[in-house]
C-alpha cells in the first residue's frame, strides 16, 4: 500500500497503512478481525526487540565518533516510543520521521537526508543510510548517500540499483564494515 502512496503522489500515516493492509489480508484470509485484535497486533509494532547484535555495534560505532540518527516510515510519536521499548533511545542524535515531510520512503529519500545533512551541520555525500530493505538503499543512493545493506534472512538487493560499498548478513558485520571504511580500523 505504501507503494501506491508513493507512486500516486498521497500520503497516509504509515500505521494507518499498516491497519489498512491489515484489514486486507484477514479479508483475503476470510480471518474476522475485531478492532481490539487490530490494534494489539499494531500496537505490537512498537514493542519489537532489537536484533541480539543491534545495541553492542549501535555503541561500537557511536564510541569511535560516528554520529547515529534514526530514519523511520512511522511518525515521531511511534518510532520514539518504539526506541524506547527496544532500550536504543540513547543511542541516536537524532530521530527522523517521514511523517515530517509527508512522503514515505524511498520517495523521502532525497528531502529527509538532505534535512538531516543540513541539522547536522555535514554534506549529503557524508551520510550513511543502514537498512535491510533494498528500496531504502535504492532511495538513500540516488539522494548521494552512502549505503549499508544488512542482508538479514530473506532481504536482498535490487539487482537494478547500485550496490552499496558496505554489505553484511548483521549489524555486526556492517558495522566491521564501516569502521574500516570511515576509520581505517
Amino acid at each position: 500500500m505504501w507503494l501506491t502512496e508513493t507512486v500516486t503522489g498521497t500520503y497516509t500515516e504509515f500505521g494507518t497503512i499498516g491497519g489498512a493492509a491489515l484489514e486486507m489480508l484477514a479479508e483475503r484470509q476470510g480471518v474476522n478481525l475485531s478492532d481490539e485484535n487490530k490494534q494489539q497486533i499494531l500496537g505490537g509494532m512498537q514493542e519489537l526487540p532489537p536484533h541480539p547484535e543491534v545495541t553492542e555495534n549501535l555503541s561500537r560505532l557511536r564510541d569511535v565518533g560516528i554520529r547515529l540518527a534514526a530514519l523511520t516510515n512511522s511518525t515521531q510519536q511511534v518510532a520514539d516510543a518504539q526506541l524506547e521499548n527496544s532500550g536504543l533511545q540513547g543511542c541516536f542524535e537524532q530521530v527522523l520521521s517521514a511523517d515530517t515531510v509527508k512522503r514515505l520512503k524511498p520517495a523521502c529519500a532525497r528531502t529527509i537526508p538532505l534535512g538531516a545533512a543540513d541539522s547536522l551541520g555535514v554534506e549529503i555525500g557524508q551520510i550513511r543510510l543502514v537498512a535491510a530493505h533494498a528500496w531504502d538503499i535504492a532511495g538513500a543512493l540516488q539522494a548521494g548517500c552512502a549505503a549499508a545493506f544488512v542482508a538479514r534472512p530473506g532481504m536482498v538487493l535490487n539487482p537494478l540499483v547500485e550496490r552499496p560499498d558496505v554489505v553484511g548478513n548483521d549489524l555486526r558485520e556492517v558495522a566491521d564494515q564501516i569502521l574500516e571504511v570511515e576509520t581505517g580500523s
